[in-house]
């Protein structure tokens, strides 16, 4: 790790406090009664870093346990107040920016660009939440009995269980966390095994930001491992609501789960995005944002460009663009000076590019350039060039998410054939449009025209920002995450009638005794 220039302790996390032990070898994850070790590893080198205690059913069990005993109290705390915490972590997030980021790197493999712009995305949300502390609102209605006052009033949810990705190892925990917490919620955390480093800064940076305002740190819970870590907390009746980000098949498995004891699920999962291209397209922007949309992050973004529907007038152009950036992207070593694309997370993710690459080219697809492993990493570190595809028709390999930087070109002659190559997947997070004619952008916004949570004109499918509601339709689960009103699904509402009369009427005019 310091070979990496990256030092946990400036975070604030000291591993052997944390019951983390440094480990240099390759040997396997070792097992000390039923606690198993979960190791850390970086896709720069595919090096292992330190090790971490895995929970066993017995932390995780004891974890909601806190969680919930700490609700009790915490549910009662003025939001305002609740909000002071996430206002001092915005300020340890800001001090520790770049620390965190490069953690990032190191975990996740993004460039530091990336890496930052995650963690400012942190503060982002915790300033969101914090004036959010004051705008919990309510509504009042009219009653259609006289001396009455109808109103409604949110009150705190219970337990929040988190489930994250690799992808977003900080930024979708924020999210969520912040939220909940002015919300008057508890959480607890469980984090993809691939980042435990980041969780365990993270954890350490609000269970401090909460000690200095004087509350409860117990609030917050992490819990690391494998998915039997996360089994538990989707079906644990004391967790009131699971947030889950990761895969279709994932989500197929938590929300029956917690839908079997009545619980409430928020799905972030699978986005195939795609991005249709008019002939009034302004085609310098439209390549500029292709290609950060489709391969920023090697492609492994849940609102990476994956399918362009280009118009077939300025294909050819726009695909000659492309191609001429693609070979000037700079892969490798996130860390080093002038790199663009940083390396795949694991073998699973290479193995399954070249497969959804393999399978393409025997449904006809033309590759333009990209998809070759570059070698000199190390053996366990999957650097691969961002692929361009064209494809003569979308075929059930392009209907089908590949987390990786493939871009599979598509052409259509008529907007309403554009439009329904766009919604024919399954998938549904983000889309976008690039044109300089108002009505197509006007059509594409409208009800009859994309089907996805987020649709955007003259910008690419990612970088969203925090201030509006985050997710998608369809395969992709159908929450909100982050702004607008997304508060709501932290919260519990209760309907209030109110007489301040001497009589006692009664709803639609009903006469008893």
């Amino acid at each position: 790790m310091r070979r990496l220039g990256v030092q946990p302790q400036a975070l604030g996390v000291q591993p052997q406090a944390l019951g983390v032990q440094p480990q240099t070898s390759s040997s396997p994850p070792t097992e000390e009664g039923s606690r198993t070790e979960l190791s850390a590893h970086t896709p720069i080198t595919g090096e292992r870093l330190l090790t971490v205690p895995a929970s066993t059913a017995e932390d995780v069990d004891a974890a909601i346990d806190r969680a919930a005993t700490a609700f009790r109290d915490w549910r009662t705390v003025p939001a305002p107040a609740r909000g002071a915490v996430v206002r001092r972590l915005a300020e340890l997030l800001t001090a520790h920016k770049r620390d965190l980021g490069e953690l990032v790197t190191l975990e996740a493999g993004k460039i530091p660009a990336e890496a930052e712009g995650e963690v400012q995305e942190m503060i982002d949300i915790c300033e969101f939440a914090v004036g959010l502390s004051r705008q919990l609102y309510g509504r009042t209605m009219p009653s259609e009995r006289p001396g009455h006052r109808l109103m409604e009033t949110w009150h705190p949810l219970g337990v929040v269980g988190v489930i994250s990705a690799f992808n977003f190892p900080v930024a979708v925990w924020s999210w969520n966390t912040a939220v909940a917490l002015v919300c008057g919620d508890t959480v607890v955390w469980k984090p993809s095994e691939q980042t435990p480093l980041t969780a365990l800064a993270c954890h350490t940076l609000l269970r401090k930001a909460a000690v200095e305002s004087g509350v409860d740190p117990e609030v917050h819970q992490l819990v690391q491992g494998s998915a039997e870590v996360g089994a538990r907390l989707v079906d644990d009746e004391r967790v009131a609501l699971v947030s889950a980000t990761g895969s279709v098949p994932m989500g197929r498995t938590v929300a029956p789960r917690v839908a079997a004891r009545f619980g409430r699920c928020l799905l972030e999962l699978g986005g195939n995005n795609g991005a249709v291209v008019t002939p009034s397209a302004d085609l310098e922007l439209t390549a500029r944002a292709v290609v950060f949309s489709a391969a920023g992050t090697a492609g492994q973004r849940c609102t990476t460009l994956r399918r362009l529907i280009v118009h077939e007038d300025v294909v050819d152009a726009l695909v000659e663009r492309l191609e001429k950036a693609y070979r000037q992207l700079r892969v490798g070593n996130p860390f080093d000076e002038g790199v663009l694309v940083g390396p795949l997370i694991n073998n699973r993710a290479y193995t399954a590019m070249g497969a959804a690459l393999a399978q393409a080219g025997v449904d006809g697809g033309e590759l333009v350039c990209g998809g070759e492993r570059i070698e000199g990493f190390g053996d366990e570190a999957y650097y691969v060039r961002p692929a361009i595809v064209r494809m003569p028709a979308q075929t059930a390999v392009v209907r089908t998410e590949t987390f990786a930087p493939i871009l599979y070109v598509l052409t259509y002659t008529d907007f309403d054939t554009a439009i329904a190559l766009h919604n024919e997947v399954p998938q549904g997070l983000s889309s976008a449009i690039f044109t300089t004619d108002q009505r197509a952008a006007e059509r594409f916004l409208a009800a009859s025209g994309s089907d996805c949570g987020i649709a955007n004109v003259n910008i690419g499918t990612s970088g969203a920002e925090i201030g509006g509601a985050f997710g998608g339709e369809k395969q992709t689960g159908g929450g909100r995450e982050s702004g607008s009103d997304s508060w709501k699904a932290y919260m519990r509402r209760a309907t209030n009638t109110i007489n301040f009369s001497d009589e006692l009427p009664l709803a639609q005019g009903i006469e008893f005794g």
